[in-house]
Formats: C-alpha cells, structure tokens, sequence
C-alpha cells in the first residue's frame, strides 16, 4: 500500500541532512498517516489511509 493520503494525496518528500562540514546525505520525510474506518452510506465500513492534517481539517469543518 502506497503511503499517500486517500484524500489530498500528500505523500513521501526527498531531502538533505546538510552536517556542519557540508556533507549531504539524503532523507526522506514521510507523512503522518492515520488509519480511520468510514461508514458509507449502504452500512459497510472501509479502512481509509488519512493523513493527520486531513483530519484536524476535516473535524474542523464537520
């Protein structure tokens, strides 16, 4: 399973960790993903894979 929102399908970003000598490595910033279970509407529930500022947005406007 991809590790994306369901949603606004925010998913992995690439960097660098920059040490004091300027060395570069790369790293990866993954999202904070949450699964939530959603009733729809004919009564079955399907595990959703949601990213935490989805939910706060969408608490927020319910």
């Amino acid at each position: 399973m991809a590790r994306k929102c369901f949603f606004t399908g925010k998913g992995p970003m690439v960097g660098n960790n920059v040490s004091h000598a300027n060395n570069k490595t790369k790293k990866r910033s993954l999202p904070n993903l949450r699964t939530v279970r959603v009733k729809l509407e004919d009564g079955t529930t399907v595990k959703l894979r949601v990213a935490a500022s989805t939910l706060r947005t969408m608490k927020k406007r319910s």
